[in-house]
């Protein structure tokens, strides 16, 4: 029986600013480790949180770069969970009231593969602005935390459930990666962390209009490696259901040496991280003026550019003959 297989990817990208998304500490790359933070970005007792109004001016201008419809009033809240690399033991995100909502990438050209991509469009779900967390190093037998990530802002986009093929996700990315960097909201240097990439996947018979159990990939560091871990995944959720098989909703993690996934955790559902609204913020509202300032300070988006020079070049031209 034939299988189809349905992608989703969450992407998050590091906003380009001069300090943290809640406190003056710098944004900056390579310093000294925990020599950038403050009580604010340590969590620590008593202090208040501050948004940073670059990073919600860029959040905006990259949902408008999308198409995204901008909510005029959007809210921060509290995600909820315990790990070594997060010093408040939650996390200031957005959940219900994002800053963008909807939107689309259209793909174009070809995929990794050199084949020629389907004429689609990709939706995008939504767009939020969160604090990113610190970075765990390993040291053998020890490990050591570094919270000079920790607070710098960080959207999330989230895209519909639209793409097919390995093929398509690289391109996808490809995409979003040039209107980040095109538009000024981030250099988007994955060495650097600052675009990270999570796969959601799951195989389907052909016939079957429900989605399949989603098995998300983590920790991809490069475009191809997520190319990889998909064309790998594929084959190995489509061996499982062939035979019978019963996957379960998991989180995996991309072995790449061995070009293979593995097991890290089962997934957690919305409910694990009790959400509830940040009592610390408030409300971030924005009028259809503001959003039209933004808006005219944007560059033209670059599939539009493309696909304008592409008609130019292919009008008809006048020959002269003597």
């Amino acid at each position: 029986m034939p299988y189809e297989t349905v992608i989703g990817l969450e992407v998050h990208v590091q906003v380009r600013t001069r300090t943290k998304m809640f406190c003056a500490c710098p944004n900056h790359f390579g310093d000294e480790p925990n020599s950038n933070v403050c009580p604010v970005c340590l969590g620590y007792p008593g202090v208040l949180p501050v948004p940073n109004a670059e990073a919600v001016r860029k959040t905006i201008a990259a949902g408008l770069m999308l198409g995204c419809k901008i909510n005029e009033f959007s809210k921060f809240d509290r995600k909820n969970y315990y790990y070594p690399d997060m010093p408040k033991n939650y996390q200031i995100t957005q959940f219900d009231l994002p800053f963008c909502l909807g939107g689309a990438v259209p793909l174009a050209g070809k995929g990794y593969s050199g084949e020629p991509l389907p004429d689609k469009r990709i939706g995008i779900t939504r767009i939020h602005l969160e604090e990113d967390v610190g970075k765990l190093n390993h040291f053998g037998k020890v490990s050591g935390v570094d919270f000079n990530r920790a607070g710098v802002p960080l959207m999330e986009i989230v895209s519909e459930p639209d793409m097919r093929s390995a093929d398509e996700a690289y391109a996808y990315l490809t995409a979003l990666k040039q209107v980040m960097q095109y538009a000024g909201i981030s250099d988007c240097d994955m060495e650097k962390g600052q675009l990270r990439c999570d796969v959601n996947i799951s195989v389907r018979p052909f016939v079957q209009k429900e989605f399949g159990t989603k098995i998300e990939l983590k920790n991809l560091n490069s475009f191809r490696a997520v190319h990889r871990s998909i064309l790998h995944e594929i084959t190995r959720q489509t061996a499982a259901v062939s035979s019978g098989e019963k996957l379960r909703q998991e989180t995996r993690g991309w072995n790449d040496p061995a070009g293979e996934t593995y097991l890290m955790r089962t997934k957690e559902n919305a409910h694990d991280y009790r959400y509830f609204p940040e009592p610390d913020m408030m409300p971030v509202e924005h009028t259809p003026e503001q959003i039209a300032v933004i808006r005219y300070t944007l560059p033209e988006v670059p599939w539009v550019r493309r696909e304008r020079f592409v008609t130019s070049t292919a009008s008809p031209r006048t020959t002269l003959t003597s």
